[in-house]
């Protein structure tokens, strides 16, 4: 019984045959009962009609063919054309093509029969080429497994293609120059050898066929590999027909088709698959939105055979179309599709056979008569386009729009699906743009440097250039920073830009140039520090980027007005010091005097500790102090402490005087915050031998140290009770004599209990240790000494505010006039 079924049809070759080949198809597979494969083969159809139409240019023959006599049921589709350049000569050698002839290559080759088809091909006969594409319906039962063909090849703009001709021993008589440069053979050494010298074969799979057996298939069955002249094997696509030569004698013609894309027929044939195939199927990659876009446009526009294709989806946050794809898809043509043909939502495929009838302008912009569109579908909701325009009037018909709804439906679920994940990534991007932003300001407290970190920001990322204005207190603005992608052009930037002063920013006329201007305010507490201002070569926005941007400026406006209150705090520390620490040190004749303070909070200029040093008649005072607990709340009982010493001693009070009054006061200004203040204070008397007599006390302070000029040091006071912490404390005074070359030490806690971990610096009397190595130097080198240490005691910096003095006795001291 005959189990195969044809039917048969020819077209002119001209636009209009791809439109006539799919109804014709439709109707034959309604007729087979095969409409569960009408799309896929509608759309096959679609490509192989308009790629003989643009490539041949000839009438075409098309064939359905339906096979179900072995093993699985097969349905072949063929479209013969009758270019001569392609077809076989007498010799049964087919020339290649060449640049300058007739063909047009559109260089992508046979994208769609890639994607669906089981196997497809070309044949050559004498006076036509073939090219077809195979569907299988279901598995035969017989349990063989497909032969899987190697990836899928693309084309070349020049189609190349090996010929080798053998006779039936299998003996190489000739060969055409493509697979002489292919294979790399001279002739002398190919012609008369065993074919099998020349191919070394590899089947796929359990029930992979031989090489000989493959071939005599005639159709694309496996990977096959060509021994090259210097002994590599070169990846090859095999195809094979016999023709009848003249006197009986049989030829063999194998056409092979490099792997390295240099030379071009087919490409292998995919997995064979069940039928009912879909193109979400084909397209279920993990791949980019762009790039999906791209690919369903090109589906589109070779299916229908249009001249354009582009794929339309809602900018977010809004009905607006924002997103395409496709052959000069642009922003403007977006819109003027969005508004033009999509103004009131179409749920329904829809042709408009003459553009120019409705939208004149849009017909030009689109350089386009005809348009088809259906949109993607989700719960009824409409998520956007696919359209395809050409450039003749009623090139489409409503047979295509079934087509492209059909595929509008394959691909609607996934490329929601990829939009929201291109969003999700977008939106984590914006997340650790921002992070990263907020992590470079951080910290910074300058604001010319948040500037030039803005600027730099976004260029060139965001913008080809940007500039930053500051706006102060007083209302001034100004230019602090300008940056450019090409760095040499920053001079010219800032000279064209222009000064702001009091104007508002938003009123100001950026000059006009190649780029865009945008302008996004630093705002924050309702109070305005300025602008961005940036420069894009592209003439919109897109919203995401803008919100970015939005975002940023928020976040420098933050770190701007967070640096212009450490500025005022930086100020209002400067003040401080000027009336909490002695502005300059009394000069003392005969005596060399050092001091080193350092507080240890970031920004501030005075803490806890503080020193100081004058004269009071013939003698000099001084006094060395720390509050308990550092920062402003210190500095207060500082500010008390260091006027208090200083007032009561002009006053001529003793120094144990001094203590009771102050520790008094102390008590009388409690307000339960528990301020204690250690002090040492001293009197230096002049001696007429030289150096100096010391009267000296000191409550809960780390006792002073005495270097003699033998090298010897001890300690030169007693701890006494800390003041401010008992009313009737009763304080008592030590005298000493620090004799010429003799070093006074007097130090805060602040270097006594420097810590590394667990260890301090003053463990083992290491303190006197250190000062015992300063003898022969001035006070100053023995205060710089003290200091190093205790920076580099440990790798991190000091906790505790740090203050030193010391006092040096040099030659006879003259008395204080």
């Amino acid at each position: 019984m005959d189990t195969t079924r044809v039917s048969s049809t020819a077209f002119e070759g001209t636009p209009h045959a791809p439109a006539h080949a799919r109804k014709f198809v439709r109707q034959v597979l309604g007729e087979w009962r095969l409409s569960h494969l009408a799309e896929d083969a509608v759309l096959l159809t679609s490509e192989l009609v308009t790629n003989a139409v643009v490539h041949a240019g000839t009438g075409i023959e098309l064939t359905c063919r339906l096979d179900v006599d072995d093993g699985p049921a097969k349905l072949e589709i063929e479209v013969d054309d009758h270019l001569p350049a392609r077809t076989i000569d007498e010799c049964g050698v087919m020339p290649a093509v060449t640049p300058g002839s007739e063909v047009r290559p559109s260089g992508r080759g046979l994208a769609l029969a890639g994607m669906l088809a089981d196997a497809w091909g070309v044949t050559y006969t004498r006076t036509a080429k073939r090219v077809w594409v195979r569907l299988e319906l279901a598995d035969g039962g017989d349990g063989q497994e497909a032969v899987a063909g190697p990836p899928a090849t693309a084309s070349v703009d020049t189609l190349h293609v090996g010929v080798v001709v053998s006779d039936d021993d299998g003996l190489v008589r000739s060969w055409n120059s493509e697979a002489q440069q292919l294979l790399g053979w001279p002739p002398e050494q190919a012609i008369g050898r065993p074919l099998a010298d020349l191919v070394a074969w590899r089947g796929h799979g359990p029930y992979a066929l031989s090489l000989t057996d493959t071939l005599g298939l005639g159709r694309w069955r496996g990977e096959a590999r060509m021994r090259h002249a210097d002994g590599r094997l070169v990846p090859v696509y095999v195809s094979h027909l016999r023709t009848k030569g003249r006197a009986r004698e049989h030829r063999s013609i194998w056409m092979v088709v490099a792997g390295d894309h240099r030379y071009v027929l087919t490409p292998p044939p995919a997995p064979r698959r069940e039928a009912g195939r879909r193109i979400k199927d084909l397209l279920d990659q993990d791949m980019p939105l762009p790039e999906l876009l791209d690919t369903i446009a090109r589906i589109v526009q070779m299916s229908s055979g249009g001249d354009a294709a582009y794929v339309l989806l809602p900018a977010e946050g809004g009905n607006r179309f924002g997103v395409a794809a496709g052959a000069g898809a642009t922003a403007g043509l977006v819109g003027m599709l969005a508004t033009g043909v999509f103004g009131a939502e179409r749920k329904t495929p829809t042709v408009i056979e003459d553009l120019l009838a409705g939208d004149v302008e849009l017909a030009e912009q689109l350089r386009a008569r005809s348009l088809a569109c259906a949109p993607l579908l989700l719960a009824g909701e409409v998520t956007g386009y696919l359209a395809v325009t050409a450039e003749q009037p009623g090139r489409f018909d409503q047979e295509l729009t079934v087509s492209l709804q059909h595929i509008a439906d394959q691909v609607a679920v996934q490329v929601q699906r990829e939009r929201l994940a291109e969003q999700d990534r977008a939106h984590r991007g914006r997340l650790s743009f921002l992070a990263e932003a907020g992590e470079l300001l951080a910290g910074v407290h300058d604001e010319e440097l948040i500037a030039a970190l803005t600027a730099q920001l976004v260029v060139p990322k965001i913008a080809t250039w940007a500039a930053v204005y500051l706006t102060d207190l007083a209302g001034m603005t100004r230019l602090a920073h300008v940056w450019h992608s090409e760095e040499h052009h920053n001079a010219d930037l800032r000279k064209s830009l222009p000064a702001v002063s009091r104007a508002a920013l938003d009123e100001v006329s950026w000059p006009s140039g190649p780029e865009a201007v945008l302008s996004f305010p630093l705002l924050t507490q309702g109070r305005s520090h300025g602008a961005l201002v940036i420069g894009r070569t592209e003439p919109t926005l897109p919203l995401e980027v803008a919100d970015l941007l939005a975002d940023l400026c928020r976040l420098v406006a933050l770190n701007l007005h967070t640096a212009m209150l450490y500025a005022r705090q930086a100020t209002t520390s400067r003040v401080l010091q000027r009336s909490l620490l002695p502005m300059r040190v009394a000069p003392m004749p005969g005596l060399e005097s050092a001091v080193v303070y350092e507080p240890a909070e970031e920004g501030a200029d005075v803490g806890g500790d503080f020193y100081d040093l004058f004269t009071v008649g013939d003698h000099w005072c001084f006094a060395l102090g720390d509050v308990c607990g550092s920062g402003p709340e210190a500095a207060a009982v500082t500010g008390l402490a260091r006027h208090a010493v200083r007032l009561l001693a002009k006053e001529h009070y003793t120094v144990a005087d001094i203590f009771d009054r102050l520790n008094q006061a102390l008590l009388e200004d409690d307000d339960d915050e528990g301020r204690f203040l250690s002090l040492l204070c001293g009197e230096l008397t002049p001696l007429p031998q030289g150096g100096a007599l010391c009267t000296i006390a000191s409550a809960g302070h780390p006792p002073p140290l005495l270097l003699r000029a033998d090298g010897l040091v001890e300690a030169v006071a007693t701890p006494q009770l800390l003041l401010g912490i008992e009313a009737g404390a009763r304080f008592y005074v030590e005298t000493f004599e620090l004799a010429p070359d003799d070093v006074l030490l007097c130090v805060t806690d602040g270097v006594t209990e420097r810590r590394d971990g667990t260890r301090l610096l003053d463990d083992g009397n290491g303190l006197a240790a250190l000062l015992a190595q300063c003898r022969g130097l001035s006070a100053h080198a023995v205060a710089e000494r003290v200091r190093h240490t205790v920076e580099t005691f440990a790798p991190e910096p000091s906790q505790d505010d740090v203050a030193l003095l010391v006092i040096k006795a040099a030659a006879a001291l003259r008395p204080v006039r």
